[in-house]
């Protein structure tokens, strides 16, 4: 599967400290939270200067979540490279997700986002929805690997198992969260693979 294009291909070395701080500050206090005029005086610059290489604020957010995206995809991918296809990916997709959520401690940075920038018409949520979708789809094909009758079906089950796991280890505060979710996982493509395209009531 591929990863989104690079954002930052052209950036220069003064847009490259605003992107760093503005993608720290936005993770951890919130888009609406961080003006412009914090993000350039900690990036050591202006905010011509943040306007000039990204157009706006909204711009900047825009590019902090594609950016994030480009991460956390190649995160992913690298610890999928060596896993047999079907179930042994779809199982190191949630250790993935489990190291990845060991930095990422204030939950999904799109999930936040969203709940800020949603009903808008911000650059920003076309990139909190492909990320959604990648996530999704690379359940869905790792389904159809798994030799699962319904791979649409049952990734989008994965994918939300994945989704929910995320919540509830961060904002509920589950520690095994992602580690029950894989589990879960592993009895869906389990149960699907003998003919049952339903999940079992409880987890063995």
């Amino acid at each position: 599967m591929r990863t989104a294009p690079d954002p930052a291909d052209a950036l220069t070395p003064a847009g490259e400290r605003i992107h760093e701080v503005a993608a720290r500050l936005f993770y951890e206090r919130g888009i609406r939270a961080t003006g412009v005029d914090l993000v350039a005086d900690e990036a050591g610059t202006t905010k011509k200067t943040l306007y000039d290489r990204f157009g706006s604020k909204d711009g900047l957010v825009a590019f902090y979540l594609g950016r994030r995206n480009l991460r956390w995809q190649r995160f992913v991918l690298d610890r999928l490279a060596d896993e047999a296809p079907g179930l042994p990916t779809i199982l190191a997709f949630y250790d993935a997700l489990a190291a990845w959520l060991v930095e990422s401690t204030r939950g999904c940075g799109f999930v936040n986002a969203h709940a800020e920038i949603a009903g808008t018409d911000h650059p920003g949520l076309a990139v909190v929805h492909a990320e959604k979708a990648w996530a999704r789809a690379l359940y869905v094909d790792a389904a159809r690997d798994a030799g699962v009758a319904d791979p649409d079906t049952v990734g989008t089950r994965l994918f939300l198992l994945h989704e929910g796991a995320v919540v509830a280890s961060t904002a509920g505060g589950v520690a095994e969260a992602v580690a029950v979710a894989r589990e879960c996982a592993r009895d869906i493509v389990r149960t699907a693979r003998a003919g049952d395209s339903h999940p079992p009531h409880a987890v063995r």
